[in-house]
């Protein structure tokens, strides 16, 4: 499942670049906020999702 626009860190309401998929629910993340917690949070996920190559891809087009 990508992310679109449309989906919003749930820390600070920015476009999300990270969605993990816990057993309670997912999260979604920033890239800074990704940066943050994501090593934290990885282990214990059932599935992450992590397109913050997009960051990168749209700030060199």
């Amino acid at each position: 499942m990508k992310l679109t626009a449309i989906d919003r860190c749930d820390a600070c309401g920015a476009r999300a670049y990270v969605r993990v998929e816990l057993e309670s629910g997912s999260l979604l993340f920033c890239g800074h906020h990704a940066n943050q917690h994501l090593e934290k949070i990885a282990p214990t996920a059932k599935n992450v999702i992590d397109e913050r190559s997009k960051l990168t891809e749209e700030s060199t087009n």
